[in-house]
Order: C-alpha cells, then sequence, then structure tokens
C-alpha cells in the first residue's frame, strides 16, 4: 500500500487538519495526486476509505505520546 513517491517532509505545528483544522499528524497522498491532511482524530475516522484511494500514508502519530528527549525526569 505505501508507496514512497518524494522524500516525505515531516508535519509541523503549521500543517493543518484538512477536516477541522487541528494540527495535522498524517499526510495522505492521493493516487489522482494531491495531498491530505488530517488530524489523528479525523485520519482514524476515515482510515477504511483513505487506504481505498492513497498511494502513501504518512503517520506521525506516535508523536501525540512520545516524550521529548529533552524532557526533565519529573516530566516522563
Amino acid at each position: 500500500m505505501t508507496t514512497v513517491l518524494t522524500p516525505a517532509t515531516p508535519l509541523t505545528a503549521a500543517d493543518r487538519c484538512d477536516r477541522c483544522g487541528a494540527q495535522a499528524y498524517l499526510r495522505v497522498v492521493l493516487l489522482s495526486g494531491g495531498e491530505l491532511l488530517f488530524c489523528a482524530h479525523h485520519g482514524r475516522k476515515f482510515e477504511p476509505e483513505l487506504k481505498k484511494i492513497a498511494a502513501e500514508i504518512q503517520d506521525e502519530t506516535e508523536r501525540l505520546t512520545s516524550v521529548p528527549a529533552t524532557a526533565e525526569t519529573d516530566e516522563r
């Protein structure tokens, strides 16, 4: 299912969900060209349909639960 068309650039806080405007954690590159961005909630909600039309899905939702390496011990 995942085909790398171009090197994926990391999503940033400026990338917003096309559905609700929240921070995007998924980039869906469409088979027909173009891309869609989704927050984790909408990415999960639309996942079955997106898999049918996607050439590539860049999923960065693990960033929601990962602890930054620079976090203080009491913040982990």
